[in-house]
C-alpha cells in the first residue's frame, strides 16, 4: 500500500490570550511627548512594532502610531536608527 501524501496537521499551541495594556490601566493616555513610553512600541531598526507582537487593541495601536509620527516630526524620535 502507498504511502498517503496529506500531511499530518501541526499540534496546536496553548494561545496566550494578551490584553491591551492601555485598556487594562484606563487612566494611562499616549502622549507624544512620553518617549519613554513609545519608545517600547519602537524596533531596534526604527518601526513601529506590530499589533500582534505588542498586544494592543485596534485603537491603542492607531493612537500609538499617531504619537510616533508625531514625535517624529518634532524630532523626540528619530526617523530611522543610526546603527547599520
Amino acid at each position: 500500500m502507498a504511502k498517503s501524501n496529506k500531511r499530518r496537521p501541526a499540534p496546536e499551541k496553548p494561545v496566550k490570550a494578551r490584553k491591551c495594556v492601555f485598556c487594562a490601566k484606563k487612566g494611562q493616555a499616549i502622549d507624544y511627548k512620553d518617549t519613554t513610553l513609545l519608545r517600547t512600541y519602537i524596533s531596534e531598526r526604527g518601526k513601529i512594532r506590530a499589533r500582534r507582537v505588542t498586544g494592543n487593541c485596534v485603537q491603542h495601536q492607531r493612537d500609538i502610531a499617531t504619537a510616533v509620527k508625531n514625535a517624529r516630526e518634532v524630532a523626540l524620535l528619530p526617523f530611522t536608527s543610526s546603527t547599520r
